[in-house]
């Protein structure tokens, strides 16, 4: 999921070396402000996209609280849809205000951030100097290698970044689905730490991380190696445009496989929830699931494995409760 370009160098003497030396700062004192900045930006975007992904959750957890309507698809059939995501967070705001549509950000904040610093820690311990991009002048088996060793870099980092963030997403889930019930039992990151480790122990902080971990072990190494066998065998250098079709592929191959990827981030998200002792992760919203293959394999039968993938046009599914009159 960077660094700051390095200072220009002093050929000719020493008095252009101490001009440069004056102009740049050395890197020791570069790199936090770059950090930092980053994990600025990061909290941005963290805070700006928390009400989507708030109302996203109580859709995973099945929290339908407003009637479908009565629609028409593209052949002019009637079909129910549910409430999209605009409806949704106005009804949020309705009942605990504009606030309201951010409860949980803290500990979202504070994981982002230290995802953030994680990887930018890794990066200095095992720089990526040695990484080597993939060029075009590069034979097959070159090319794979490169993208192979990348994508194990990229991997590493992100497994180690994702287990040490994980406990405050557990957290931050927890927060957000007390929406469902009213309860009020995570409030404070810290006593919500006190309350994890006495009711579930250490490992009542790492519930849901192994689906995480799969989702993006696959997505990352899905998306790069589409990208490279559709650049190197599809994409022609003899059309005009083969540069920069392969420079927009892999953002494509990633819209795609986040996709596919999608019943991961479902059955984790569902797991870090569940029978915690809120409404959200109980009977009759959800089974008290034994590990999260069992949350799986209950949604592939129920066919809910693609729930919450698409807040706009949400169309009731045959084996809901509602049905057309």
């Amino acid at each position: 999921m960077a660094g700051a370009g390095a200072g220009a160098g002093a050929r000719g003497g020493a008095a252009a070396g101490v001009e440069a030396r004056a102009r740049d700062p050395p890197p020791a004192h570069r790199a936090p402000t770059t950090e930092a900045l980053f994990v600025a930006l990061g909290a941005g975007v963290t805070a700006l996209s928390h009400p989507l992904l708030y109302v996203k959750l109580l859709i995973q957890v099945g929290h339908e609280p407003m009637p479908p309507t009565i629609g028409t698809n593209v052949l002019g059939r009637k079909v129910l849809y549910l409430p999209s995501f605009f409806t949704y967070a106005k009804y949020i705001v309705q009942v605990d205000g504009k606030i309201g549509l951010f409860r949980g950000l803290s500990p979202r904040l504070m994981s982002n951030a230290l995802s953030t610093v994680t990887r930018g820690s890794m990066k200095k311990v095992f720089p990526p100097d040695e990484i080597e991009q993939v060029s075009n002048k590069d034979d097959m088996k070159t090319s794979l290698r490169k993208v192979v060793k990348e994508t194990s870099y990229e991997m590493m980092m992100q497994c180690v970044s994702r287990m040490l963030a994980h406990p405050l997403h557990v957290i931050s889930m927890r927060c957000m689905v007390q929406f469902v019930g009213r309860e009020a039992k995570y409030s404070g990151v810290l006593s919500s730490i006190g309350k994890i480790f006495k009711e579930e122990g250490l490992l009542g902080f790492f519930v849901g991380l192994i689906p995480h971990l799969l989702g993006d072990v696959v997505f990352l190494w899905g998306c790069n190696l589409l990208a490279h066998f559709i650049n190197a065998y599809l994409v022609d250098d003899s059309f005009s445009q083969a540069l920069a079709i392969r420079s927009y592929t892999k953002f494509v191959m990633g819209i795609a496989v986040s996709m596919l990827t999608y019943p991961f981030l479902l059955v984790g998200d569902l797991m870090a929830v569940n029978n915690c002792g809120l409404q959200a992760g109980l009977p009759p919203y959800s089974p008290v699931f034994k590990s999260w293959i069992h949350c799986w394999k209950y949604l592939s039968v129920q066919g809910q494995l693609f729930r919450g993938s698409s807040l706009l046009f949400r169309r009731v599914s045959s084996g809901s409760c509602f049905a057309l009159e």
